[in-house]
């Protein structure tokens, strides 16, 4: 069986969602994903992503600004379905998490 945080990833692009947005330091949960982006790289500061499967089975996305033992919280959506996370994910982060040159996905 696929681990969550892998299911996750990939229904964010997977290594061109990495390549896109910077992301590093995954980490994975038991029901969860979560991930550093780089300083001063999406909007409102953001740098600290936690996506969390629910016992609905959709999820919840939250977003945070960590600066040394700083840890404030930005943005909290509940109930995200899985086609829902890369478009939650950009409006949040103000990130494109693929090129979107025409063509399918």
């Amino acid at each position: 069986m696929m681990n969550i945080s892998n299911t996750i990833l990939e229904q964010l692009g997977g290594g061109r969602f990495v390549l896109m947005t910077g992301a590093k330091h995954l980490v994975s949960h038991s029901d969860a994903l979560s991930f550093r982006l780089p300083s001063r790289f999406a909007k409102d500061g953001i740098n600290y992503i936690k996506i969390t499967l629910t016992a609905a089975d959709d999820y919840t996305v939250e977003c945070f600004k960590l600066r040394g033992i700083k840890f404030s919280a930005v943005s909290k959506c509940e109930g995200v379905y899985a086609d829902m996370l890369r478009s939650v994910f950009e409006q949040t982060t103000g990130l494109y998490t693929s090129l979107g040159l025409g063509g399918g996905r």
